[in-house]
């Protein structure tokens, strides 16, 4: 059992009630842990757009400009939500609602890192790939954001900028919108929205306190939150087979993506029967495996062919 400072004569302060240092809050207001799924996808799709070796210098400035736009994204959500965030318990300690940072500092922060960042694609990767970035930071911030408070189907709208960054990879690779860029789209679209179910689900005390209308909000009982959890968990499966039906995997890749999805239906299967914290929490880190494995699995046997 932990004791007090005091009370064992020292005067250090807990590790967990120190003030985060500047730096972290301004790190923490560009959500590296989320971002790391969205570089990732826009990386796996640059690599399977490229029919030869990528260039390094455009990769980098490909993953740069992603990462980028991506963060000032995220600060810039969290100016528009700091008011519902100190209502809600997982996100109140975040710098703005707990005053550690000044609206001015996250808005102009958030500002600079998304116009670096677009800038960047413009110049060094392409015009298309910059104006897709450009409608992801657009819709996740100034659609989905206000969403959150009217409607349960911002849940949905949310999966659009969510799934953009399989475009922005595939753009910069191939500079066209064609068709195996949808598909990787039609991956990460249908596939957050299990996961974001699970997390809502959780969450759903926040979320009510918070006045974000989200579905297991509107849905005290689950069954319509378990319903469509079940019903994206298995629209993923068919979309995850898409890259094979466009050319950018084989029968390997297939035979994996299947499974995977498979074990992800079952456990919102799961979810939907119980409707529990636990079935949830199961269902949002089995998504959180899914999509790394699965983007491994499609660069494998892309490298392989």
């Amino acid at each position: 059992m932990s004791q007090h400072p005091a009370a064992t004569g020292s005067t250090a302060v807990p590790a967990a009630e120190r003030a985060p240092s500047v730096v972290a809050d301004y790190v923490t207001l560009t959500k590296p842990r989320l971002n790391m799924l969205v570089v990732m996808t826009t990386v796996v799709a640059y690599y399977v757009g490229r029919r030869t070796g990528a260039p390094l210098a455009e990769l980098l400035h490909t993953v740069a400009g992603t990462t980028l736009v991506a963060a000032g994204a995220s600060a810039l959500n969290q100016v528009w939500e700091r008011d519902t965030d100190k209502l809600m318990r997982r996100t109140r300690r975040r710098p703005l609602p707990n005053d550690r940072l000044a609206v001015a500092q996250a808005t102009g922060f958030g500002v600079v890192l998304t116009a670096a960042g677009l800038l960047d694609l413009w110049l060094f990767v392409n015009a298309l790939a910059a104006m897709v970035a450009g409608v992801t930071m657009l819709t996740y911030v100034f659609w989905y954001t206000p969403l959150k408070l009217r409607t349960s189907l911002s849940t949905i709208v949310g999966a659009i900028p969510g799934a953009l960054p399989a475009l922005i990879g595939w753009v910069a690779a191939t500079g066209t919108l064609s068709l195996p860029g949808w598909a990787l789209f039609a991956i990460v679209f249908l596939w957050q929205m299990p996961h974001f179910l699970a997390i809502a689900w959780m969450y759903r005390d926040d979320y009510a306190r918070a006045g974000m209308p989200l579905l297991p909000v509107i849905d005290p009982d689950g069954r319509s939150t378990g319903r469509q959890a079940v019903l994206y968990a298995a629209a993923t499966i068919p979309a995850s087979l898409l890259p094979a039906a466009v050319g950018l995997a084989g029968p390997r890749y297939m035979a994996v993506a299947l499974v995977l999805g498979a074990i992800v239906a079952w456990l919102a299967f799961e979810f939907a029967a119980t409707r529990s914290h636990g079935t949830a929490r199961r269902l949002f880190f089995a998504t959180i495996i899914y999509l790394p494995l699965l983007w491994l699995v499609l660069v494998l046997d892309y490298s392989s062919r």
